[in-house]
Parts: structure tokens; sequence; C-alpha cells
């Protein structure tokens, strides 16, 4: 059992919530947190168990919760999560502690806990916490030499590539949850063949599978987060849509890269998988193919190259407007797994700090595009239909390139190994609106 591993991650362990007993994302093993709203009611801090949430504003008034954990569990319950993430490690592991308790099949707290669950389906879902900063990694290097190589088949790859974590800031006022519609963005675009750019709607709008990763406690300005700490700094993960219009950034990138491509807005999952409820998911970062050079001390750290990966197992998939007209189910475009980063969620984090940037909790950072080696695990339709080369066939007889009006992206995340409960982070799902004007 890896050493991060206790009593809550048990795979014998059942909960008096029905539903959480074999559920294939929320079971008594992940209580991941989030900020939801009952029907008519305000949004508070929540945590998933099965088809229900256990909503912790009851649950701080009820008195099963005392001591130390008192002050742990009232930053949970707000609207804003913030507070929460910023008490670290050990605070949200004794809450978890509690809420396993507590939940667990035969817990003598049962009755009066059954009266602070609410349906999942009947509420609605915020952001888990006020994001201060968002910064968009590319450390998938599968998708960056796919993408190089449609551009510099003899060189795919930049030189700097291997040596840094390549990231830029993103825009945080335009993250949303996952069910919020994304607007077709309009920008200027010019194909090749075009004499002069236009304005208009995205031509070719796609979307990128990432790990969207949570900040908890952060660092002062000017004190760079050392490798060996990294991973107290991570509060949790989440799936994260790095929605793209391929034809603005095309046009807008050089010299200085994303900007209005990548900013009209990012797609999240709502709930907040802690690095507590992931522990023994944890692996050993795959080791760097012979050549290639070592990271920079900075960047290298024992036990972070042991356990600093994660087994996590994704899909993406699509509903067109005829398919759910049909009432068909989503077509699988990709599978993939995080293994297939280059670079590890600590590195991101040392290499953000390293030069004395101050990260604050509730910040989010993405992974960049997890691709694989081989069609079939490719993260965006640009790799999947090389540029707008190829054609995806879909049942019916429908075809795509880039995504049109109406389309419905979903992604799935499931963290699995053998000895232990499989844990999901629920569904990442956004609907195309058609441009405005």
């Amino acid at each position: 059992m890896p050493a991060a591993a206790d009593a809550s991650h048990a795979p014998t362990l059942r909960s008096w919530v029905a539903s959480a007993n074999g559920h294939g994302e929320f079971p008594i093993q992940n209580l991941p947190h989030g900020v939801f709203s009952p029907p008519g009611q305000e949004p508070r801090g929540g945590v998933a168990i099965g088809d229900e949430i256990l909503d912790l504003a009851a649950l701080l008034t009820s008195g099963l919760c005392t001591g130390e954990l008192q002050p742990v569990l009232a930053a949970a319950a707000q609207p804003e999560l913030n507070g929460f993430l910023a008490l670290g490690a050990p605070a949200r592991r004794a809450l978890r502690a509690r809420l396993s308790q507590l939940l667990a099949k035969g817990a003598p707290e049962q009755g009066r806990l059954e009266a602070m669950l609410h349906r999942s389906a009947d509420c609605s879902m915020s952001l888990p916490a006020r994001i201060g900063d968002y910064t968009d990694f590319y450390a998938g290097i599968h998708h960056a030499t796919n993408i190089g190589a449609l551009f510099r088949p003899e060189n795919p790859l930049l030189p700097n590539y291997k040596h840094v974590p390549i990231g830029y800031h993103g825009r945080a006022s335009s993250i949303r949850p996952s069910g919020s519609a994304v607007t077709r963005p309009n920008g200027q675009r010019k194909r090749p063949d075009e004499a002069a750019p236009s304005f208009g709607p995205c031509r070719s709008l796609d979307y990128e599978l990432e790990l969207g990763i949570w900040i908890g406690s952060g660092n002062g300005l000017g004190e760079p987060i050392a490798i060996d700490a990294a991973a107290q700094h991570i509060a949790g993960l989440c799936l994260l849509n790095d929605w793209s219009a391929r034809d603005i950034q095309a046009w807008e990138y050089q010299p200085l890269g994303p900007f209005l491509a990548k900013s009209f807005t990012t797609t999240i999952s709502p709930w907040i998988v802690t690095a507590e409820a992931l522990a023994p998911f944890r692996i050993a970062q795959p080791p760097r193919p012979e050549g290639d050079p070592a990271p920079l001390p900075y960047l290298l750290g024992e036990a972070d190259q042991r356990e600093g990966a994660f087994a996590i197992d994704f899909e993406v998939l699509l509903l067109t407007p005829a398919m759910r007209e049909k009432e068909q189910p989503p077509h699988r475009l990709s599978r993939g797994a995080s293994h297939d980063l280059y670079w590890t969620i600590g590195q991101l984090i040392a290499h953000h700090s390293s030069n004395g940037c101050n990260l604050q909790p509730g910040d989010l950072l993405g992974s960049g595009t997890i691709s694989g080696a081989t069609a079939g695990s490719f993260g965006s339709l640009m790799e999947i239909t090389r540029a707008g080369r190829e054609t995806i066939a879909l049942p019916g007889g429908e075809t795509r390139t880039y995504l049109r009006d109406g389309d419905e992206i979903v992604m799935r995340a499931r963290a699995s190994r053998e000895g232990f409960a499989s844990i999901g982070f629920g569904e990442c799902r956004a609907r195309i609106l058609p441009a405005p004007g």
C-alpha cells in the first residue's frame, strides 16, 4: 500500500449512501469538494458521495465535527473554497477522515446525516474557488510533437521543450464549470490562400484535454517552491478543456503566443478531487527516452520522480445535435493517460515559482494537452484530423474536422490501480453556441 494511503482508501469500505457503493465516480473512497446550490438556495460547500451531495453548511451546525475540525469544516462549507485550500494537507486529511467515518456503513450518525443530503441531479454547480490566476502549460510531449510535425516535419519540437516546462498566463475570468455553454468566438483569421485577414466567427474550433491543478497553500513573493516541497502545494485535480480557436490562434500567436484564441472560455469539471483521495494513484514518472537531457537540478527531485505522476485514464466524447435528436450516446473520439505528460505536476509548480512568482490558494494550472503516441489517444481535433486535412466519420453518416455549433464535448477521467477502489472526476461538458452577431 502506498505510504500516504490510509483507512479511508480501503477497497472494502462501504457507505450507508447506497448509490455510493460501486459508483463509477464518487464512491466513499473519493469525497471530492465543490460548491453547489440546492434548488432555490444559495451556494455552499459540499462533498460528492454517490449520486448525492453532503451539505457541509448543514453539517457545520450539527455538532458532529468539533474541536480542531470546526474551523476546517467552516472553511469547506463556504461558497468559495479558497480558505479551505489554504489550510493545507493536514487539515484536508483530518476532515476527510471524519467525513469517511460519518458516511461509512454502520455509522451511528446516519439518521442525522440523511437530511443533509441533496440529489446531485437537482443541484447546480459553481466554480469551487475564486480563481485569481490561471496558467496553462504545454507538458504533453506527444501533443507538442504532433502539432509541431504539422508545421515543422523535420523538427517538430523546439530546442527548449525538453529543458523547460513551457507555459503561458491565461484568462481566469472566463473559466466556467461543466455544463456552461461555450459561445463560438469572433476574431481575426486568415487562411494561407487569403490575401488579407477578415473578422468573423472562428472556423476551426477545437478542444484540448487537460488536467487542472488546484493550488492549495501558496508561497510568498520572491520565495520559490523547491521541487521536494511542490507536492505539498497541490490541493487537488480536476478535468480541464482548454478550448482553442485554431484559425484565430494561427494568425495572432506570433510573436507573443496565445491570446484571444484561448481566452474566450475554459471549461473545468466542478469537483476538486483532493490530493489525499489521489494518494493511492501516485506512480513513478516514466523515464525519459535515452538521449533526452536530464532536468536541471531545481526541477529534479527523487521523490517527485518516484511518485510524481498519476494513474489516470481519460476519454473524450462528442455529441452532435443529430445524435442528440436521435437519442444516441456520445461518440468516443479518443482515450488518453496522464502518464504521457513529459513533466510532473511538481515540476510545473517548481518552475512556475522558480523566479519568485507567488502562487496563491485557488490558483489553477492546466497541464497542457494530454495525448498519447498513437492514433486513438490524441487530445485534440487538430491532431486527430491533421489540422482539418482528414475527416472523422461519426455514427449516422456525419463527419467532422472541427466543431460545429450545437456540438457538445464531454470529457471523463478515472483514477485506478490494482488493490484500490477506482475514483472519478465527474464530467467536463459543454455545448457550443453560435457566435454573436
